[in-house]
């Protein structure tokens, strides 16, 4: 996918056809780049590079529309490199073989150049292994651009040789600005008032080449005075909110959800519960994420809360959508305000640890049934003490391998119905300890 700014190299519009607005107002410098001061400013990591003249091969990793392709196209001219580009949707190992070459022969000539590969990601595993003589010995500087994360999609070989920089969508502060621009170059202010420029700049989603679309179907209406929101909207279609079911948004998206519940934040949790059914994520899933969390993050301190999961995920399969979804709303509600305790799980993956170390450590013989003759010569059942029939209903015996040092797996905490649970647990210990 192109990038901010960004035309297909050496492309030019048809004769006697305007230039588009995004490619007129394509930054000539880096300073000209917006929103993304933490990479480019002096203290910046790329700022910090040029500055030492150290620039190396690099992963630009960001949303679409944040400036990969114009940053990349800059290096460039700020090193003297040779700029060229290709999409790794469009290029296979014949292009790759030629680019390569064209670059050792450019090399010898003494010119160096700077490769920029779109959705580098794209590449197969093989097909990222080609780069790697060619970035070792200075054929190619590689900027790699990717809207996925490089940690998944990157194989390691290229990934310890190209330093990964992550870009920041656009903030409404950029989009402002931005827009500004645009207005210069019109020569006139958008036709909107405060609510409905403001709505413009939230359509964009943080892409500012999609802005830039936007205010060029806005710049070509004819209107008198200026429209508001209801009018804008009415003509506009809202751009649909980026979010792949499949990659980074997704595991992004249930993880907010996930920390603002256990955080405690309804508000929170039912804005990124929204932000993914309005993406198109699976109701189902988010119904076995959210149950997920009641064991997980609310456990014995509230049991009820699965109670309650379980309970939205039937309805929500009898109602479906839209209907089916508030009960998962309801249930988000709920578990975020719920006690919160993570013993249960806690003990679980120590009890889980123990049993693997332990391998086949049998039971003590004496909590063995003995059902045949030779096996009541061996012990089993041997000094069993029934706990009914103990003072307290409780006989303090020891049921853990023998030899094994007993261990404390769950530990609650004084919230919720855990509360009672400690009280228990301290019983027992004391009552243990007595009789031990």
């Amino acid at each position: 996918m192109a990038d901010l700014f960004d035309t297909a190299p050496g492309a030019e519009p048809p004769a006697g056809a305007p230039r588009p607005l995004a490619d007129r107002l394509r930054p000539r410098a880096l300073s000209e780049v917006i929103g993304q001061q933490d990479l480019l400013g002096p203290e910046g990591a790329l700022g910090a590079m040029l500055a030492a003249g150290s620039l190396g091969s690099l992963i630009l990793w960001g949303p679409p529309g944040v400036g990969k392709t114009t940053i990349a196209r800059l290096l460039a001219d700020e090193t003297d490199l040779h700029f060229v580009q290709i999409s790794a949707i469009f290029s296979g190992v014949a292009e790759l073989r030629r680019v390569f070459d064209e670059a050792r022969h450019r090399r010898a000539q003494g010119q160096g150049t700077l490769l920029f590969v779109d959705e580098i990601h794209r590449f197969n595993r093989a097909q990222q292994d080609a780069f790697l003589p060619h970035m070792e010995d200075g054929t190619i500087l590689l900027v790699g651009a990717t809207t996925e994360n490089p940690s998944f999609e990157l194989n390691a070989a290229l990934m310890s040789r190209a330093q990964v920089l992550v870009l920041a969508r656009l903030g409404l502060a950029d989009l402002e600005l931005l827009a500004q621009r645009a207005e210069q170059d019109l020569g006139r202010a958008l036709p909107l008032d405060g609510p409905a420029r403001e709505t413009l700049l939230e359509m964009a989603d943080g892409d500012g080449r999609a802005l830039l679309n936007l205010i060029e179907q806005v710049a070509a209406w004819r209107v008198e005075g200026r429209l508001d929101t209801q009018a804008l909207t009415s003509r506009l279609m809202r751009r649909a909110a980026q979010y792949d079911k499949s990659g980074d948004a997704h595991y992004n998206l249930i993880s907010a959800l996930h920390k603002s519940v256990r955080g405690s934040d309804p508000d929170a949790a039912l804005y990124w519960l929204a932000r993914m059914l309005a993406g198109g994520e699976d109701p189902r899933y988010l119904a076995r994420r959210i149950t997920r969390m009641a064991i997980e993050d609310i456990g014995l301190a509230d049991s009820h809360a699965q109670t309650v999961c379980l309970h939205a995920w039937e309805i929500y399969e009898r109602l479906g959508s839209p209907e089916g979804e508030l009960a998962l709303a309801q249930a988000v509600i709920y578990l975020a305000l719920a006690p919160k305790s993570n013993a249960g799980y806690a003990a679980w993956k120590s009890a889980l640890r123990d049993a693997k170390k332990t391998g086949s450590e049998p039971p003590p013989k004496h909590i063995l049934n003995a059902p045949t003759s030779l096996m009541k010569e061996q012990g089993y059942g041997a000094g069993y003490e029934y706990d009914h029939d103990a003072e307290d209903g409780f006989s303090g015996q020891d049921y853990f391998p023998e030899g094994m040092k007993r261990p404390v797996y769950y530990l609650p905490p004084e919230r919720g119905f855990e509360r009672e649970l400690k009280k228990r647990l301290d019983y027992f210990a004391r009552l243990r300890a007595r009789r031990g």
